[in-house]
């Protein structure tokens, strides 16, 4: 009877445990749900994101306008990162997972590094231009309506992707442009228990200005521990004319060397389009690319040449693993092709202007990332 009364006692236990949501991953589905999560959120009107201690600036950017009406009137809407710069948006302590990032930078989105650094590590995990990051690579507002980065009129940057950590979290921008940035953000988080297999978010950038000749693109080779792949972004400048995306990425894994396991068809196959993203004009015998943005994958930017100083076809594209992750057990290195066509039918190995961000959830410690490039590197002509 003790023994059948044990047993009882454990399922219960295990149930309960098992029944207990913490708040993290939500869901339509789930959304009726309790949890014991606690909501926070951190912007300059609240600082520290403490509870009860939002709206009491008596000083800030929104000072003038607020004068008649003093504290609680929007006095401390957004901060100035003086250039040169680096700010701390947001410290936390853990454990917790940031679920929501909302801001709106200024200038030159190339120069305004976003760091992100989890419980006490020195490198980043996160190192990225914040254009890059939210899918603007080319410095040019246009919408993106994914599930994880949205970006809206007129430079309205969101993130949702769900970062947990267990000890703290800290996220800062460095400003590297010669000229000060005004910034309005928001860091919205929960106060909640992470289970033992939760991963940390990560996010490296890379960029080439020219392919090297018959090299593959690497967007990251440097990955070790275990975790999952789960997106790409890239910002592409086609320097040739001629269809440029037929070059295959490859997912080289826990010990892969000449040949990966995962190989892809061509570049716009892996960004889920198909015949050069090519839709006829109605009314026309031309032809068009066509920008889309849904869920999971996205063009959201084709920029064409003016015929002037602006001569370069740029585009924009990301592709999410959601649905699909690529999971890893000891180390990932990621590549892509720059193909096009030439006569008679054959593959053109190009030399076009490649710059990327790939997005991936790994056990910590992470490997350091490769240095950025300076400002005169960063610069978009």
């Amino acid at each position: 009877m003790k023994t059948r009364l044990t047993i009882v006692l454990l399922l219960a236990v295990i149930t309960a445990s098992a029944q207990t949501f913490n708040g993290v991953d939500v869901n339509l589905g789930n959304l009726y749900r309790t949890a014991p999560a606690q909501s926070r959120s951190i912007s300059p009107e609240n600082f520290t994101g403490e509870k009860g201690e939002g709206g009491k600036a008596t000083k800030g950017t929104g000072s003038g306008p607020a004068r008649e009406l003093g504290q609680g009137w929007k006095v401390s809407p957004s901060v100035v990162i003086k250039a040169g710069a680096t700010f701390t948006l947001a410290t936390i302590d853990g454990p917790g997972s940031v679920q929501h990032i909302w801001m709106t930078p200024t200038g030159n989105w190339r120069y305004s590094i976003l760091r992100f650094y989890w419980d006490d590590e020195t490198t980043p995990s996160v190192e990225v231009p914040v254009g890059d990051f939210f899918c603007m690579g080319w410095n040019q507002y246009a919408p993106v309506t994914s599930l994880p980065v949205v970006v809206n009129p007129g430079s309205a940057f969101n993130c949702y992707w769900p970062m947990p950590f267990r000890k703290k979290c800290r996220i800062t921008m460095e400003n590297l442009d010669n000229r000060d940035m005004v910034l309005y953000y928001q860091v919205d988080y929960l106060l909640t228990e992470i289970p033992n297999d939760a991963a940390y978010f990560h996010a490296q950038y890379r960029q080439v200005e020219a392919v090297p000749y018959k090299h593959d693109y690497v967007l990251v080779d440097s990955i070790r521990g275990k975790g999952q792949y789960v997106g790409t972004y890239i910002a592409y400048e086609s320097r040739n004319n001629g269809w440029w995306g037929e070059g295959e990425i490859k997912f080289f894994m826990d010990g892969d060397t000449q040949f990966p396991t995962i190989c892809g068809t061509g570049t716009e196959d892996y960004f889920c389009g198909s015949y050069d993203f090519d839709t006829k004009a109605p009314g026309t015998d031309g032809s068009a690319y066509t920008e889309f943005s849904g869920p999971y994958t996205g063009l959201p930017q084709v920029i064409k040449g003016d015929g002037h100083y602006n001569i370069m076809q740029r585009f924009g594209l990301y592709r999410w693993h959601i649905r699909d992750p690529v999971r890893f057990d000891k180390n990932l290195r990621v590549t892509i092709q720059d193909l096009g066509w030439k006569s008679e039918g054959r593959y053109k190995p190009l030399q076009d202007g490649i710059a990327s961000v790939v997005y991936w959830y790994q056990d910590e410690p992470h490997t350091p990332f490769p240095p950025l490039p300076d400002r005169e590197g960063l610069e978009i002509q």
